[in-house]
């Protein structure tokens, strides 16, 4: 699939001449913040200082006219193309206007190596060159602060425009007009342009030596990162941007990474099922720490491992929260703003998560796995040892006391609790690897201690998460009913795919949970009735699962559906909507990214098959 595309102007909202909101956007980042671009070059989501910070461009969540957006537009727009600079997280659009002519905006965070350290400064780089002759344009920069309460006030310098709000000030340095830029007023474009917006400082060296040097720089750093990634032989540029959307969703000051960059897209349209997902779950990063680990990129692991210790030296061998703010904050209280209209008219906009306070006992094997391979890879410049074992057993010491205990569950149940099968199975996963890095680390005592636990958990789970019933494992102890979440068994080596219960579990959840091809999370009504849409890292379990028990056409098949489902930029979204084959759900959602990246490994020839 090509990342280019032509687009024809989307039917323009009644009240503000905008396009409806659309998940048919680009990101760009550089580990500190990200922005989302739509088709037409407008930044319509962008938090600052930090992915969970104030979105000081909201136009994804707001369609009023006091929404906040960066558009860059051409006199008589006809069309727009929209494409990555290859193996980077660099993004072109061009527009078009009725006669052909063009301009191309080139949209990236700067991130590069200077002095011997990452640069990657809280700025927005946007450059626009003439594709031909001079054509009019117009850019409309409209800050605001405080999720939209708040307007900024403007002042000129002699090359910049401050923006000042409560607790931030941005600057912008350009070399075209301010003028035009504060008067929103067409101007004949003659020469590129370039616009740069971050905090307030002033620049060392002039603005457009400045922006080009640090689009070649950045260019130059993603293409080295890509350049060292472990491919498959198939669907190499899917792996690739998945990879680069991934390493984007981490936040490199403090290692965190984050589930998702925005909020309150919701999984169904007026499903209330509005999430802030701009949080590190730990469940979350463990699944983007495997699969780039299965790309041989091992920095991101480094990086997470030291939020991860932090973690659970904090806990001290108690309770551990599912998820926690990327500084490390415990506490995420819900509020909502409804002066905002939402995506697409969908309130509410949620700020925080409660799932913040929810027992979800997996929680503990997800820390031993994503901690395990750095007991074992020689790669690392600070590889595991007994320290870290010690302050691992700890974490299975509370995994092993909790097991059979009733919790909210991964899918995060707000009014029910059970004995969930999901994270007992992640439960017996912290002790088998307990007791494997034991062995490794010649701690005869601790690997029998910690394999005999696994045992216990594993004939538990095994005869109490067997429904006769429905000839599947369920989704809780004594339970009959059935959850995407047990095919985690075969990924976690719980269990050999070819054995008849996981092949009968196979079965039965795709006779209950599948639309098509889309896999749904579960079949009972939760909190909010029965999920209407797909999730996606289901459809990428069941992928993996028919993978492995040699039904491969039939996994290539559904892979191909999901390949389909992805915005014109190889991007995916938290759900797919099973008759219209939209997008819905927090976006780019790493779960699912993930899931290209797994389905890709799993199902591509080998590279031995051509060479």
């Amino acid at each position: 699939m090509t990342e280019q595309t032509t687009a024809t102007p989307a039917t323009p909202a009644a009240d503000t001449g905008r396009a409806p909101a659309s998940l048919n956007c680009g990101v760009v980042g550089n580990c500190g913040f990200s922005a989302l671009i739509d088709r037409q070059a407008s930044i319509v989501w962008c938090c600052l200082p930090r992915f969970d910070g104030d979105p000081v461009f909201n136009g994804l969540l707001d369609a009023s006219e006091n929404a906040s957006l960066w558009s860059i537009e051409i006199d008589d727009f006809a069309r727009s193309e929209q494409i990555y600079e290859p193996n980077t997280a660099v993004l072109r659009t061009s527009l078009f206007d009725s006669r052909g002519r063009g301009i191309e905006i080139t949209d990236f965070a700067p991130r590069f190596k200077s002095r011997d350290r990452m640069f990657h400064p809280l700025m927005l780089i946007r450059r626009v060159r003439l594709l031909g002759s001079p054509v009019r344009i117009r850019v409309r920069l409209r800050p605001r602060f405080d999720w939209g309460r708040q307007q900024p006030a403007v002042t000129r310098g002699s090359h910049h425009i401050r923006y000042v709000g409560p607790d931030q000030t941005l600057r912008l340095n350009t070399d075209a007009s301010l003028s035009y830029v504060l008067d929103e007023a067409f101007f004949l474009l003659d020469r590129t342009v370039n616009f740069m917006l971050g905090p307030d400082e002033t620049l060392a060296d002039g603005i457009a030596d400045t922006a080009h040097l640090f689009e070649k720089e950045t260019i130059a750093y993603w293409r080295t990162w890509s350049r060292r990634l472990a491919l498959p032989l198939e669907w190499q540029d899917v792996v690739i941007r998945a990879a680069i959307t991934l390493k984007l969703s981490l936040y490199e000051d403090t290692g965190a990474i984050i589930a998702a960059m925005t909020t309150s897209i919701p999984e169904a349209p007026g499903s209330s099922r509005n999430w802030d997902y701009r949080y590190c779950w730990l469940r979350d990063a463990f699944f983007v720490v495997r699969a780039l680990n299965s790309l041989s990129e091992v920095g991101t692991m480094e990086d997470y491992l030291r939020w991860l210790s932090n973690v659970v030296a904090r806990a001290k061998g108690g309770h551990i929260q599912p998820l926690y703010g990327i500084g490390l904050e415990e506490q995420l209280p819900e509020s909502q703003f409804d002066h905002l209209t939402g995506y697409r008219g969908c309130q509410p906009v949620r700020v925080g998560n409660q799932a913040q306070e929810h027992f979800q006992h997996d929680v503990y094997g997800n820390i031993v796995l994503g901690a395990s391979q750095a007991f074992f890879d020689q790669r690392l410049f600070r590889k595991a040892g007994l320290p870290e074992f010690n302050a691992l057993e700890a974490v299975g010491e509370q995994a092993f006391r909790v097991y059979d205990q009733p919790d909210a569950g991964m899918w995060e149940l707000r009014t029910r609790a059970r004995i969930h099968t999901s994270s007992v199975l992640m439960s017996w996963a912290a002790c088998d690897r307990l007791a494997k890095i034991a062995v490794k680390l010649a701690l005869p005592e601790r690997a029998q201690l910690w394999e005999g636990r696994a045992r216990l958990i594993r004939e538990r789970l095994l005869r109490e998460a067997w429904s006769d019933e429905r000839q599947a494992f369920a989704e809780s102890f004594g339970g009959r009913d059935l959850d995407a979440s047990v095919l985690l068994m075969a990924e976690v080596n719980f269990i050999d795919p070819m054995d008849p219960r996981f092949i009968a579990t196979v079965d039965a959840l795709e006779a209950s949970l599948c639309d098509g091809p889309y896999m749904r999370r579960y079949e009972a009504p939760d909190d909010f009735g029965k999920p209407e849409t797909a999730f996606n890292i289901c459809t990428f379990w069941r992928i993996d699962a028919l993978a492995r028990i040699g039904r491969i056409d039939q996994a290539r098949g559904v892979f191909q559906a999901m390949l389909d489902a992805r915005n014109h930029l190889g991007l995916l979204s938290e759900d797919t909507h099973p008759v219209t084959g939209e997008m819905w759900g927090n976006f780019p959602q790493t779960y699912s990214m993930v899931g290209l990246i797994n389905c890709a490994m799993r199902l591509s020839a080998p590279w031995n098959s051509v060479i």
